[in-house]
């Protein structure tokens, strides 16, 4: 069985900072991510708060100088699913696809996935116009009409993203007042392919083998209207992904990963970064932060142990 002194599970910002510095300090790490590096990056056209790029760069593109930056230091990759993870002693035992590999301590850098929001409708026509990915399906409705469902700061900036492509677009949030950013708010107001309907919520999403409308309920008037569109955006949040969490780890009524300030979670040698950590805010500039905190108290925990 192999043994590493870290192991990285999860490839987006957070995970890829982790191992940077574990890497850095000479620690032998494998890093494990099923899909390609670059977690929730891959999913965003533009992202246009992380410093030194006053002029925003592509998702695709920092992810890709980020695994550049990773490879440059000798680690193995495990391109796999964690099944499982359980306690050993001095560290933890991992089931990654059908194998057993041994760390001394583990960084979860899973991240989370879009929620669902639960109308008829929305399972049933998932790609067939339901969609949770603008960048991955919004030219497939060039010239088209479609929605968007939310109210923070990646539905404003999808549909920002959505207006260029698209004919028209429906925003539309539950409440008065928006949660994201007030500059993307501002962008979306004067955006003229895009209409935005407050106080609004979507009750079912209508089709038989693709989109072709919505039913909107206003929640002060109780009217009820159905709008024809070609497609469907939802984003409404996260929730947290894997399902292979070790037996005891303490987590948030949502399902994230409750850490201290050092990204300790109450399992000694394990550790949580980005999207996967109960907190507030979920940006690449905080998982970048929080991936390198968790190396820094990965690697004294190593030292703790006697890692020469």
């Amino acid at each position: 069985m192999k043994r590493f002194d870290a192991v990285v599970i999860g490839g987006g910002p957070a995970g890829m900072t982790a191992a940077l510095y574990l890497l850095r300090s000479q620690a032998s790490v494998a890093v494990v991510e099923k899909l390609s590096p670059g977690g929730q990056m891959l999913m965003t056209h533009m992202i246009e708060n992380y410093p030194g790029f006053p002029d925003g760069i592509e998702g695709w593109k920092l992810a890709d100088a980020m695994a550049a930056h990773v490879d440059k230091y000798p680690h193995v990759k495990i391109a796999d699913e964690v099944m499982a993870m359980e306690p050993v002693p001095g560290g933890h035992r991992i089931r990654v696809g059908g194998e057993w590999i041994e760390a001394s301590v583990v960084v979860l850098c899973v991240g989370a996935r879009y929620k669902r929001v639960g109308i008829p409708g929305e399972k049933e026509l998932l790609g067939k116009g339901v969609s949770y990915c603008a960048l991955c399906d919004g030219n497939f409705f060039r010239n088209q009409v479609v929605a968007v469902i939310g109210g923070g700061n990646a539905a404003l900036e999808e549909s920002l993203y959505l207006s260029r492509l698209v004919k028209k677009l429906y925003l539309i949030h539950r409440r008065d007042d928006f949660r994201g950013q007030k500059c993307f708010q501002d962008k979306c107001e004067v955006t003229p392919v895009i209409e935005i309907l407050r106080s609004s919520v979507v009750t079912e999403i209508q089709g038989t083998d693709k989109v072709t409308g919505i039913l909107v309920e206003n929640k002060k008037t109780g009217h009820a209207s159905a709008i024809p569109v070609d497609g469907v955006f939802v984003f409404v949040g996260f929730e947290p992904q894997g399902d292979f969490y070790p037996a005891g780890l303490e987590r948030d009524p949502a399902g994230f990963v409750v850490t201290d300030a050092c990204m300790r979670t109450n399992i000694p040698g394990l550790y949580a970064a980005g999207d996967i950590r109960s907190k507030e805010c979920r940006q690449v500039a905080t998982a970048v932060g929080e991936g390198a905190a968790a190396a820094h108290a990965a690697l004294a925990y190593l030292e703790s142990l006697g890692r020469s």
